[in-house]
């Protein structure tokens, strides 16, 4: 699948809080919608971003419906609960390897949502993975709640990637214009799953329910591996993966450079590695 940039960036922002991190993302999306990026970086341009989070966040899709997620319970642990610029469904963000990919395309979503997991999938191959794609289409549940219904990782999409026949990346899209951002969790360890404990009729039967249902169809990089790798060497990996698959030499950017772009819409903490 040929999708051609003239260029692409990336930029490792490290650990924030989940508003921090989403604020972030959609001062970045903003940045593509009005030009700045491009003018600044190139027409054809993409940008990559990797992070991580602390404290640990839920993040609800753009449109789902915040009564699933027990917000009172999360506040008393500690965890930030936040709404994505993005679709789907709630993902928990512990242990995680986290991208955001913004691009301005006319490709059609399906295809660019292809290559961004094509890049990851060249990436997991350096830790000896073997990642396959999806072949399902979303189903969406019907009549009473389930975890499906609330988790974005007890739902899989074409394209997503699995192992084993259990899902390793969730990922979301928000398309204005021709303008994409899509963000993606890869799971280190299977702290994901702890999202069952936040879900706000997770009580009795139907938490332990909920639980099982996260085991058979989610899995993390510790559950494969037997090890977390390091955060860095995930970066390592994820760099190497985007220059083969696009040809040419990516340019890493850093929170600094973008300051200018971003200062009509400066962050009230500004992100620094």
């Amino acid at each position: 699948m040929n999708v051609i940039f003239s260029k692409v960036y990336y930029i490792d922002t490290g650990l924030h809080s989940g508003e921090e991190n989403m604020e972030f993302d959609r001062r970045l999306m903003a940045a593509f919608l009005d030009g700045r990026f491009q003018r600044y970086y190139g027409q054809k341009s993409c940008l990559w971003r990797f992070y991580a989070w602390q404290p640990y966040a839920v993040t609800l899709g753009y449109n789902q419906d915040a009564s699933g997620i027990d917000a009172d319970k999360c506040r008393s642990a500690g965890i930030d609960v936040v709404r994505r610029p993005t679709g789907g469904r709630a993902v928990f963000h512990a242990d995680e390897f986290t991208y955001s990919f913004f691009s301005d395309s006319s490709e059609q979503n399906a295809v660019l949502y292809r290559m961004v997991h094509e890049v990851i999938q060249l990436a997991l191959e350096g830790l000896g993975i073997h990642a396959e794609f999806c072949r399902s289409t979303l189903q969406r549940a019907q009549g009473a709640q389930t975890a499906g219904s609330v988790s974005c990782f007890t739902a899989s999409a074409r394209h997503e990637l699995q192992v084993e026949g259990r899902k390793l990346v969730g990922s979301a899209q928000r398309k204005s214009r021709n303008v994409l951002l899509q963000h993606g969790s890869l799971p280190l360890s299977g702290r994901h799953k702890d999202l069952s404990e936040f879900i706000t009729f997770s009580q009795g039967d139907a938490f332990e329910s909920i639980r099982d249902e996260m085991e058979r169809k989610t899995i993390s990089l510790d559950e494969i591996l037997g090890y977390i790798p390091q955060y860095n060497r995930l970066t390592e990996l994820m760099r190497n993966a985007l220059e083969k698959r696009y040809g040419l030499e990516v340019e890493e950017l850093y929170p600094d450079q973008l300051s200018d772009i971003l200062e009509e819409h400066e962050l009230s903490k500004p992100l620094k590695r």
